[in-house]
């Protein structure tokens, strides 16, 4: 059986590295795929079942990517039918109230604001693969 993947819409290097190095510290034995934008994303969440790509459990989701940002990715999955009970968890830099309330109102799951200091945002991440991948029942995404 393969392992569903983690997909992670994040276009800054160093924030990419620390999710690494927080689900290696917390044992994260799922694939790790990256989308450098929200328009890769959406083409990584759709790839059929003959893709290279695995199925995806969650997807983290910077708001400010190129292309469609995560505001879009978020509108679009909460649309398909497909991916619509997909847990999605914001990481983003904006503290905004307008796009905390956004991001709710259009299905996200969780909304955490990227510390700047990196050992909090390492802690931030380890507690967000806990929660997501240890203590929570993941709804199953229909392969049909």
């Amino acid at each position: 059986m393969r392992l569903q993947q983690i997909v992670v819409v994040e276009d800054t290097d160093e924030d990419f590295d620390t999710i690494q190095d927080a689900a290696r510290l917390c044992g994260v034995v799922h694939p790790i795929v990256r989308a450098n934008s929200g328009t890769e994303c959406l083409r990584l969440l759709r790839s059929g079942e003959g893709s290279r790509y695995r199925q995806t459990m969650l997807v983290l989701l910077d708001l400010n990517t190129p292309g469609d940002d995560g505001r879009e990715v978020l509108r679009q999955v909460r649309c398909d039918d497909a991916l619509c009970l997909l847990p999605v968890v914001v990481l983003s830099a904006s503290a905004d109230a307008r796009d905390l309330q956004f991001c709710y109102a259009n299905g996200a799951n969780a909304y955490h604001v990227k510390p700047v200091d990196h050992a909090l945002h390492l802690k931030v991440l380890q507690s967000i693969f806990a929660y997501w991948l240890g203590s929570v029942v993941l709804p199953v995404r229909s392969t049909s």
